[in-house]
């Protein structure tokens, strides 16, 4: 029963589809003539035989036929055909023999297949017509088609699937999200198979879709990612333009919402509570806070920012780029016994905002981060210290120069023991009582010797020696004046015996060890011993450290005979005296003997100098020494050595004295010699004044060293009377 239906229903479906056919068929058989592709041959022509042609229809089947019975495709038929038999058809082409078979008396073709039409539309064949007997061709063989007529069995797919969109939250309605396409295998020139529309399925309370392109745009305007941050979405398309037996497919669409910078930072509380030891460097992280943010991405980065002035004095605050945590560190010291509890107000603050969402409120945020401060056990700290102190270089041993004082920061307020770091005073010129900081002098202080001392003092807990502080302290030693005058160097004077009165003879400086305020002062005199001697002045130019021996008076002994006296020169230089008296070659020194040596002063042979006011029994109590001062027994012979040089100079340049001039030097005296030392200055002796007047008579060549040292007393005497 219900194959016999089926087999009415496909009846019915191909002289349906024969009807529509008719009229393509009818414009194709006017073009090609009488027969399908209907070609003359030129051999029945020429024997003139009446021209005959093909007659049949242009061949259709359905597609899909599911029949138990072949399907009847069509009838080839010539012309010539009278009914007898003695015609055979046959076909060659595309599926004949498997998929097409022909009757050859009758010429039906039957279909013995189910076709498809998607995946081949038409088959292309050829006929022929032979004679039954001969097997010759009767009819010019002919090409024809056998075309599939397409029906509604293909349904829509969406081949690009699947499909992912996104769109942003809070987006107006109509926001496009992306295109949705689906693809009808029927035949989109036969009816109405492959018209697809489209239409939502799911997630109509939100979406909505063109149902000619497919486009998927919003139905509302307040997604909100926060809520829902995606959706799956169901399109359906349906072809026969969506009317009634239509076939349909569909597809899930992912639509996914974007977020946009529509939520402020949030902190998760009010309050926040850390602690930290006051003794903790500056840089110490306290610790983490952190701003809630509904956002995703850089919607979420956070800046913060310490909001009172006192505690951005004393915290800072950094954001952690990756946690986007806000990091709290110490900026200054901090001190327990100042201030226990600091209160910091932080705020946060999204990094980057939206300009379309400043409506919906402030995007920021604040808390309140309490810190307690710990209390630690602290060395003391020296309050106040100056690191100058000053003291008298006299001042007796145990005086006071200063005191240092140092307190225990902690609340304990524990004692405090001092004492000196001797490795700063290891000759222990200072003391410190240990009890209350006092700075002592522990010996006797000499400016000139160490005018500076640097100490550290160091100031500990009683109880605990560990919790040490130290402080560097600068003692000044002040000066006093306990240092005479002293000459800077020895001084040896010499005088030419031609030298004028007034004429500067040495000019003496003095150095004081001490430290005046407002520069040395000195004042110059003679010693009591040399005031009697009127030979030698001194001039005191104060305010100048200069002492200025002048010679004051001169005096040329009278010279005898002797000037012209052709004599031998012999010019000796005494590092080692010789061998004494023994010695021939040398000049008779004896008569230098005498020279400083007060003991053997012969008085009155004709080489005394007169006294002011009258003779004096010791001629030599007239003359005063050249300052003298202890020295070392290396003794200084520079007046005689210049003295003698420039003598040499002049017999050398003297053209008329024979050169028979020796030179010998004697650096040893030898033994059993009369002579006494020639040094010119008698450091040992305590006489003042020596009469060298004798010295003239010892020839020109002593003249002048007479006249050096006796002076011109004679001279002088005359001229006053």
């Amino acid at each position: 029963m219900a194959s016999g239906l089926q087999g009415f229903l496909w009846t019915m479906l191909l002289l349906f589809c024969a009807i529509q056919e008719l009229g393509a068929w009818a414009k194709h058989t006017s073009v090609e003539g009488p027969g399908l592709g209907q070609q003359e041959d030129p051999a029945l022509l020429a024997s003139g035989r009446v021209k005959r042609g093909w007659v049949w229809n242009q061949f259709f089947v359905v597609e899909e036929y599911t029949g138990t019975e072949p399907l009847y495709v069509g009838k080839i038929h010539s012309d010539s055909d009278e009914g007898d038999g003695s015609i055979k058809y046959t076909i060659s082409g595309e599926g004949a023999g498997t998929i097409f078979l022909i009757d050859e008396i009758t010429g039906d073709i039957h279909a013995t297949e189910r076709l498809d039409r998607e995946q081949k539309t038409f088959y292309t064949l050829r006929a022929q017509a032979r004679d039954r007997q001969t097997d010759q061709l009767l009819e010019p063989e002919s090409e024809f088609i056998i075309k599939v007529q397409d029906i509604n069995d293909s349904e829509p797919r969406f081949l690009e699937g699947p499909y992912i969109g996104s769109v942003a939250e809070l987006s107006p309605i109509g926001t496009s999200v992306m295109q949705v396409m689906a693809s009808d295998a029927d035949d989109p020139t036969y009816g109405s198979s492959a018209r697809v529309v489209y239409s939502v399925l799911e997630g109509e309370q939100h979406f909505t879709v063109d149902s000619k392109t497919g486009v998927i745009r919003t139905a509302v305007a307040d997604l909100d990612r926060e809520t829902q941050d995606r959706y799956e979405v169901v399109i359906r398309a349906t072809d026969m333009a969506g009317q009634l037996g239509g076939l349909s497919g569909s597809t899930t669409v992912t639509i996914v919402v974007t977020d946009v910078n529509d939520n402020p930072p949030r902190f998760p509380q009010k309050m926040y509570q850390f602690s930290v030891v006051e003794t903790a460097p500056v840089g110490t992280a306290i610790g983490r806070v952190k701003a809630e943010d509904s956002d995703i991405g850089e919607n979420t980065d956070m800046t913060y920012q310490v909001k009172d002035e006192e505690a951005v004095e004393m915290f800072k605050v950094t954001t952690d780029s990756n946690t986007q945590e806000a990091v709290i560190t110490v900026q200054k010291p901090l001190d327990y016994e100042s201030k226990k509890v600091h209160t910091v107000v932080l705020e946060a603050l999204n990094k980057f905002v939206d300009p379309r969402f400043l409506d919906l409120g402030t995007f920021r945020d604040q808390t309140i981060v309490r810190v307690s401060v710990l209390d630690v056990d602290e060395p003391p700290e020296f309050r106040p210290l100056s690191d100058l102190m000053e003291v008298q270089e006299d001042a007796h041993i145990g005086s006071v120069v200063g005191v240092v004082t140092a307190l225990d920061p902690d609340t304990a307020n524990r004692p405090v023991r001092y004492a000196i770091d001797r490795s700063t005073d290891a000759e222990r010129i200072f003391d410190i009582d240990a009890n209350t900081g006092a700075i002592v002098t522990g010996k006797v202080l000499d400016r000139e010797t160490a005018g500076w001392h640097n100490i550290t003092v160091l100031a500990m807990e009683a109880d605990n020696h560990s919790q040490v502080s130290r402080a560097s302290l600068r003692i000044r030693i002040l000066d006093v004046n306990d240092n005479p005058p002293e000459l800077a160097t020895p001084y040896e004077a010499a005088v030419c015996e031609d030298a004028k009165p007034g004429q500067l003879i040495q000019t003496i400086s003095v150095v004081d060890r001490d430290e005046p305020q407002s520069g040395h002062r000195f004042y110059f005199t003679l010693a009591p011993e040399a005031t009697n001697n009127h030979h030698f002045s001194l001039l005191d130019i104060k305010v100048l450290i200069l002492l200025i021996l002048t010679l004051k008076r001169h005096h040329k002994s009278h010279l005898t005979s002797e000037d012209d006296e052709d004599m031998r020169d012999n010019v000796i230089k005494y590092n080692d005296e010789g061998g004494g008296e023994q010695d021939t070659e040398a000049y008779d020194m004896s008569a230098l003997r005498s020279l400083y040596d007060f003991s053997e002063i012969k008085g009155g042979d004709g080489g005394g100098i007169a006294a002011e006011g009258g003779l004096s029994g010791n001629p030599a109590s007239e003359l005063h020494s050249l300052p003298q001062w202890v020295q070392s027994p290396d003794l200084d012979f520079s007046v005689f050595r210049d003295y003698i040089c420039r003598k040499v100079e002049q017999a050398d340049e003297d053209q008329s004295v024979p050169p028979y001039d020796s030179f010998q030097t004697y650096a040893f005296e030898g033994s059993d010699s009369p002579v006494p030392s020639l040094s010119s200055i008698n450091t040992w002796s305590s006489s003042s004044e020596q009469d060298f007047s004798y010295l003239g008579g010892w020839g020109p060549r002593f003249r002048q060293l007479a006249a050096l040292y006796a002076g011109r007393r004679a001279e002088e005497e005359a001229d006053a009377s």
